[in-house]
């Protein structure tokens, strides 16, 4: 993992420094509300239904155990609303039937961040304090700016890796934190970087995604898409470049980006992506990209090509951890884990062996368990670049809990796992779980046992249950619909593990409005919330791809016909699912027989579990005027 050096902890303490005179100001009433409005979404404070959110930055997804800790804390201390807001929180959801809205959690985004949902903005500047003590902060994760840069959850250790991609994600980091010609621009800009045969960080869905890559020469370079985005216009990225050299990528992206800055639309909220910019301008989006990177290149910019000598700098920090004798890591200095020497071979143990010891002593219980063991393996573990070694991911879909939400508690836990399994790190991947990265082979049982009892063993990585969904119409001013109720419904009908295994992958993915936090373009099945004269109604589409080797070339997904009410979602997605069993080929996964047959049989089986009512859902009361549009 990347270490702060004096300089980044100075950087982030100053900015937590400057929001709090910026939050104070405004509580006095000397900072009017639209003034402090782009300085607080710049520092990751939104304003939601009820309450403020903040979301937390995770560079490509990466977490030490003891930013873990903090996270929990803050769950535990902040994320905790006043009994009036959380009384009218309660009494204005339970009229559209949910019942308990919980406090005291994080929840994992698909951009490999952490949002706390009910923080008063009062004690932001404490919580943003906080942060700066473990290196975090919430900078640039809202507004009009570059966000967070994403990659690959196995980034550095997948066995059909490239070039590991975390090193240039970080440069690229750096350089876009608080860019002052980047800081307004015309809406929200996303980067997607990916190093393996396998895309795993869909980048085709990006405003920028990168392939790392090498030329003929072996060369390491870039394949440059830009203009992918999903919301109301989903639009696939188009390649600008098959291979940019390594060393030029900060000025080809200033070049981008400076050209989306100058041409953006300012004028219309829904046309003011870069996406409609590239699909408007076609070619002549690309001849100026090309010739502002000329001008950088040949007037004001030669001096900025990344230097090898940077580029080391920051690799070194990226080098696996090793472990110096069977109680796991030796800690330097600032609590982090020795890194080793290129050639150094990583030898996997517990970081902490009280931990890991009880784990491995209640392992006499692992023969009568051994079909729900051989499914976790099948399912939660993944192959390493080192042979003795695995990628675990934790899930956190499970019954009583939104999809990718985490109590206190849990994340207290995850930090005890990734110390006592992983030599201190946990990610946060796309899917909205925790993987650890670093976890022995003969750890495996010992690990399954201890992330058993805490609830996170669930062997459905990958299945139906691991769906992605946004918080939807319970939090979210901006949505339509609601989606958690959805997501536990469909989840209480597909509890039995034989039938998740029998239906084998598929990707469902749940957006409350067409900002599509939930991915829903990108789902084998999406479901949309819609407003249909108030209530709450859903589209069904099928065919998505995020552009992973299941799904093929990333693609929408087709919407199925007239949308659905609440009620009727869950028999939808069975009935989708039968039809899929009864007419699949022998291995045929579902994606592949929705392409085979087509969408029409599927939209049969669909309409055929519609409700003679057409009432639809609930009326979904939204407040648009306190909610802020920037949206994930």
């Amino acid at each position: 993992m990347y270490q702060y050096t004096d300089f980044d902890r100075q950087f982030v303490r100053q900015r937590a420094a400057q929001y709090r005179d910026q939050l104070e100001r405004n509580l006095r009433g000397e900072l009017k509300d639209d003034e402090f409005r782009p300085l607080r979404l710049q520092n990751g404070w939104y304003v939601q239904r009820y309450a403020p959110m903040l979301r937390v930055a995770v560079p490509y997804g990466e977490l030490a155990s003891r930013q873990l800790r903090v996270l929990a804390k803050i769950a535990r201390e902040y994320d905790q609303p006043s009994a009036a807001v959380y009384r009218h929180a309660s009494e204005s959801q339970a009229e559209l039937g949910t019942p308990h809205l919980p406090v005291g959690y994080g929840h994992f985004s698909t951009r490999q961040n952490v949002q706390f949902n009910w923080i008063p903005l009062s004690q932001s500047a404490d919580v943003m304090d906080l942060l700066a003590t473990v290196d975090l902060h919430g900078i640039q994760t809202s507004g009009n700016c570059i966000r967070n840069i994403t990659s690959d959850a196995l980034a550095g250790i997948a066995p059909d890796e490239l070039i590991d991609p975390r090193p240039y994600a970080e440069i690229m980091r750096q350089w876009s934190t608080l860019h002052p010609e980047f800081a307004h621009l015309p809406r929200k800009f996303k980067i997607a970087i990916n190093g393996a045969a396998e895309d795993r960080a869909a980048t085709a869905w990006h405003d920028v995604g990168l392939h790392l890559r090498r030329n003929a020469q072996g060369q390491i370079g870039f394949k440059v898409l830009v203009g992918g985005g999903m919301g109301r216009t989903p639009v696939i990225a188009s390649t600008l470049r098959e291979f940019l050299p390594w060393n030029q990528i900060l000025n080809y992206l200033e070049a981008v980006v400076r050209v989306y800055n100058r041409f953006g639309r300012r004028d219309n909220l829904y046309k003011a992506r870069i996406k409609i910019l590239v699909k408007a301008e076609g070619q002549r989006f690309v001849d100026e990209v090309e010739a502002e990177f000329e001008s950088i290149l040949t007037h004001d910019g030669a001096a900025h090509a990344l230097p090898q000598a940077e580029l080391d700098r920051v690799c070194a920090h990226f080098l696996p951890p090793v472990t110096m004798d069977r109680h796991g890591l030796r800690p330097r200095d600032d609590g982090a884990p020795v890194i080793a020497g290129a050639n150094t071979p990583v030898i996997a143990g517990a970081n902490t062996p009280v931990i890991a010891s009880e784990a491995r002593q209640s392992m006499s219980s692992c023969a009568t368990d051994l079909p729900d063991y051989q499914r976790w393996l099948a399912q939660n573990v993944r192959a390493h670049k080192n042979p003795g070694l695995r990628a675990v991911t934790l899930s956190f879909k499970r019954l009583g809990h939104a999809p990718g939400d985490a109590t206190a508690d849990q994340l207290d836990a995850a930090a005890d796992l990734a110390d006592a399994f992983s030599a201190g790190e946990a990610r946060v991947t796309h899917e909205q779980n925790l993987l650890l990265p670093w976890v022995a082979e003969h750890d495996l049982p010992a690990l399954w046992q201890a992330a058993r009892r805490l609830g996170l063993a669930k062997a459905n990585i990958g299945l139906l249950t691991d769906m992605i969904t946004c918080p939807g119409g319970d939090l979210c001013a901006l949505a339509n619909a609601r989606s958690i109720p959805l997501a536990q419904a469909i989840a209480e009908r597909f509890q039995d593990l034989d039938e998740l295994f029998d239906i084998g992958p598929v990707d469902l993915h749940i957006s409350g409005c067409m900002n599509s936090c939930g991915h829903h373009h990108t789902g084998h099945i999406g479901v949309l919330g819609v407003d249909k004269d108030g209530r709450e109604w859903y589209q069904i589409s099928l065919g998505g791809s995020d552009g992973s080797h299941l799904s093929g070339a990333a693609v929408p997904g087709k919407v199925i016909g007239p949308s659905f009410a609440a009620s009727e979602v869950t028999d939808v997605v069975e009935a989708l699912l039968d039809h899929y069993r009864s007419q699949r080929h022998a291995g045929e996964t579902f994606i592949d027989c929705v392409r085979r047959l087509g969408p029409d049989p599927f939209k049969l089986a669909a309409n055929a579990v519609r409700h003679e009512t057409r009432d639809g859902g609930k009326v979904l009361h939204v407040h648009l005027a306190t909610a802020d549009a920037a949206t994930d």
